[in-house]
């Protein structure tokens, strides 16, 4: 009988876990018997320390903690050092070797398409993700934030950026199930046919500011492909 093969989401409140489910299927579907995945739902990154990873063959790592565990591992892949953020994490050797598989998942989901600029809403580790993605296809970006950082336009500037902005990119947690009321503070005015409005947010499948985006004749995509994209690209570090 072969040795059973774990692997895990590292996260906080991560019952509704995509990656538990979609894994757990695969796994069933695939025939994959001597596979398992969990959530290990931890209340702090410091509490990372007491999974004992030797149990383990990878995780995923999601909200709040993809850009506090960098400082947890052994090694950082060249991509995800850049990016800031780690989602996915290998253990080789008893080595954890951190990388970014969320760009890849996202820059596939665009592929084929063309856009003069970007706006990324939202500054979190997603965001990082993306704008990483977009540098690599030369597709100049704005990010806009609710932080007081100098770097980032706030959500005040908007009526001046966005218009110019054909791809419009929401990695932010507003309107998230079960807060299906909110959505970002954009003045959907200036949303057209011209533009192609994006969500990582999947549950629901079309939250408020892709419905609202919707109506005025934008193109729109949820967040599920990139999500499956990007749990593939894990899946094959695990096993390379």
């Amino acid at each position: 009988m072969s040795k059973i093969k774990r692997f895990g989401l590292i996260g906080r409140n991560i019952d509704y876990s995509f990656s538990r489910q979609y894994f757990s299927k695969k796994f069933k579907k695939q025939n994959l018997t001597y596979c398992e995945y969990v959530n290990c739902d931890i209340n702090d990154i410091k509490d990372f320390k007491k999974i004992k990873s030797k149990d383990f063959s990878g995780f995923n790592v999601t909200i709040p903690y993809k850009e506090k565990i960098i400082n947890l591992l052994d090694v950082v892949d060249k991509s995800a050092k850049e990016i800031g953020a780690v989602n996915t994490i290998k253990i080789k050797k008893g080595k954890l070797i951190g990388y970014n598989t969320d760009y890849i998942g996202f820059l596939k989901t665009i592929d084929g398409l063309n856009f003069t600029k970007a706006a990324i809403l939202g500054s979190g580790g997603a965001s990082k993700a993306i704008a990483f993605a977009l540098r690599t296809k030369k597709i100049p970006y704005m990010i806009f934030s609710r932080k007081l950082n100098p770097a980032f336009y706030k959500y005040s500037s908007q009526k001046k950026h966005i218009p110019k902005c054909d791809l419009i990119i929401n990695t932010t947690p507003l309107g998230t199930f079960p807060n299906l009321k909110d959505c970002p503070p954009l003045d959907f005015k200036n949303i057209s046919e011209k533009n192609f409005c994006y969500d990582l947010i999947y549950n629901p499948k079309k939250t408020k500011f892709l419905k609202k985006s919707e109506k005025l004749g934008a193109k729109i995509m949820n967040g599920l492909k990139m999500l499956e994209n990007q749990a593939e690209e894990s899946w094959n570090i695990w096993n390379s």
